[in-house]
């Protein structure tokens, strides 16, 4: 039977993290660090303080920072949260792309025999187009498409310099090609007229903007997709999904100095791992048994026993996610969208733990209920 993986056995640094001991901690994951926290008090420590803790590096693993421009110790700029207005013009994109991406991808085959797609490849055009309308809201439309291209061609670029062992050279083949996109989406930024921020600030919010809602929608989809019929509550699962498999799984942060963590002296200059994964199969957190929590089981949350998303899957303090709200709505349309279709898995899943983690194959048949009778 066609299954998605248990992130328990995916192995790598995934394994790792969910096979670490479970002690107040925090604990090492290898003899000389890093360090993992391994409760909520603690991850919302490290999270919350960044005079404390603070980011060890900027999203192309180099250490220029100099475009933002925000008070914590590396100058990583903090994003204000989206406005309702920003959130649901954005969703207004959301759904006009997503209807149109798939009946590109499926034509008629989504009322007869059905069309097997891939997700992290459907949702790319939707989830971009969406954002870029949420963050630029002043831009021209036709600016506006223009930027969400360049953020996926920039995001596509950053996959070999995120996933390489070692942070490549300055002057080699991958990190040349990241350069150019990134430059090329910073003059389309600023050329659009229409930004308060500087281009870098809205460049590196846009890519993590779009990177991250298109795993989550994904996984979102393969989850349901591996439980067809199942009635379910499209809060529930997108919560459900984003406690099994938030796309950044795992977040970074470095001790400017020593401090007490928990049960432990963390001496400065130490990495301390926070894991909303982790955190999620906490039976504290979460309702359920140990084994249980191992499962996607939308329907635990439906008792209102404990409130959902306690597992920081948002993150936390200055740096918490500022599309936290549009990237949930999106979800939610997707979870409601899949009532109305027939969709089951193409291929086994597994996790693809290459930029944080997505769902590998992520392959689905879709049908519209009408063609599924």
């Amino acid at each position: 039977m066609t299954h998605v993986e248990s992130a328990e056995v995916a192995g790598g640094r995934l394994g790792a993290v969910l096979s670490a001991s479970r002690t107040p901690g925090p604990v090492f994951l290898a003899p000389d660090g890093p360090w993992l926290a391994t409760t909520l008090d603690q991850a919302r420590r490290v999270l919350a303080d960044p005079a404390t803790f603070d980011f060890p590096g900027n999203v192309s693993r180099g250490s220029d920072l100099s475009g933002s421009i925000a008070d914590t110790r590396s100058g990583h700029h903090v994003y204000a949260a989206l406005r309702p207005e920003d959130v649901a013009r954005g969703m207004a994109v959301f759904v006009a792309e997503w209807d149109l991406a798939v009946a590109d991808a499926a034509g008629d085959r989504l009322s007869a025999s059905g069309a097997t797609v891939d997700l992290m490849d459907l949702l790319r055009r939707p989830v971009a187009r969406s954002t870029c309308a949420a963050v630029l809201p002043d831009a021209a439309r036709d600016d506006r498409t223009t930027i969400a291209d360049q953020v996926l061609a920039w995001i596509d670029a950053l996959a070999p310099v995120i996933s390489a062992p070692r942070p490549p050279h300055r002057w080699s083949r991958a990190r040349r090609r990241e350069l150019r996109a990134r430059i090329a989406l910073e003059q389309s930024i600023e050329t659009s007229g229409c930004v308060d921020e500087t281009s870098r600030v809205l460049a590196t919010m846009l890519a993590a903007g779009v990177q991250v809602p298109i795993a989550a929608g994904a996984w979102l989809l393969v989850r349901l997709a591996a439980h067809p019929g199942v009635d379910v509550d499209p809060d529930h699962a997108v919560w459900e999904t984003l406690r099994l498999s938030p796309p950044t799984w795992i977040t970074a942060r470095l001790a400017v100095r020593d401090v007490r963590l928990g049960e432990a002296e963390v001496p400065g200059g130490s990495l301390v791992f926070v894991s909303p994964l982790l955190l999620g199969r906490l039976t504290e957190l979460v309702p359920g048994t140990d084994e249980g929590l191992r499962a996607f089981d939308p329907t635990r949350w439906a008792t209102g026993e404990m409130r959902p998303g306690a597992w920081l899957p948002f993150g936390a303090g200055p740096h918490a996610c500022p599309g936290r709200t549009l990237g949930f709505a999106m979800l939610r349309h997707l979870a409601a969208w899949s009532g109305d279709h027939d969709i089951v898995l193409a291929a086994p899943v597994r996790h693809d733990q290459g930029r944080g983690i997505a769902p590998d194959p992520a392959l689905v048949t879709i049908r519209s209920e009408e063609g599924a009778r």
